[in-house]
């Protein structure tokens, strides 16, 4: 297997290459973070972190300084689709732990579809964020693989220092913790370009947003999500 290497970007060139990475993972219809703003945000104090392989990007995570010094929001995490099954998103999520402790950032936070499966098994259960915030049509209209669904996300919030995500970032398994499953399974993956899908998914956007609204104004938080059965797993 070729060696990864993990580090922050450098010079245009490679802000622009994110630029090219973001268009082939999201489509031409939605816009990319310009080169230029990631690299003065980078340096204002933000992160902008690569994968390479061979001098290659394989894929970057992008965060940047909120009000709260303690706090980072980590804007975008993507993953060439020729790169995945290499367990890059969780690897990179990784650097930016080490990243941020390193400069005495003790908490990230991000937004993600909750209709994207393999979004919320790499956010939940594999770094081991939580959330009881739902974001109704957070971004708006969006283009590229989002085109004709409403923006809805979960906000997370990832406790770097928590002995929880401690334990996963070793990768020692979690232990068990009392659970209630919510009794909506997720798909394999979302094809809007399937129109016969694409009503599918909006009538399970509907569903998932009152029940997951219901659950967070009751007092319950989504502390996992199962990857076998697909489905958000909550506590209080």
């Amino acid at each position: 297997m070729t060696e990864v290497e993990f580090r922050e970007l450098a010079g245009m060139a490679e802000f622009r290459a994110v630029e090219a990475l973001q268009r082939e993972v999201w489509g031409e219809g939605d816009l990319p973070d310009p080169a230029d703003l990631m690299m003065v945000i980078q340096a204002e104090g933000g992160l902008v972190g690569g994968a390479f392989a061979e001098g290659r990007l394989m894929g970057y995570v992008f965060g940047f300084p909120t009000r709260d010094p303690l706090v980072q929001h980590s804007h975008r995490l993507a993953v060439l689709p020729s790169a995945r099954g290499l367990g890059l998103g969780v690897r990179l999520k990784h650097f930016q732990r080490d990243w941020c402790l390193a400069r005495g950032i003790a908490h990230v936070r991000w937004t993600f579809d909750p209709l994207r499966a393999v979004n919320a098994a790499l956010n939940l259960h594999r770094l081991g964020a939580q959330t009881n915030t739902y974001l109704e049509d957070y971004y708006g209209d969006m283009g590229g693989i989002n085109q004709g669904l409403a923006s809805d996300r979960l906000l997370v919030e990832w406790n770097l220092a928590s002995p929880l995500v401690a334990t996963l970032a070793t990768g020692r398994p979690r232990q068990s913790q009392t659970t209630q499953a919510l009794p909506v399974p997720l798909p394999d993956d979302i094809d809007l370009a399937d129109g016969g899908f694409a009503e599918t998914a909006r009538a399970l956007r509907t569903r998932l947003r009152g029940m997951m609204k219901t659950a967070f104004a009751d007092g319950q938080r989504i502390v996992d999500f199962d990857p076998a059965n697909r489905v958000y797993l909550l506590s209080r």
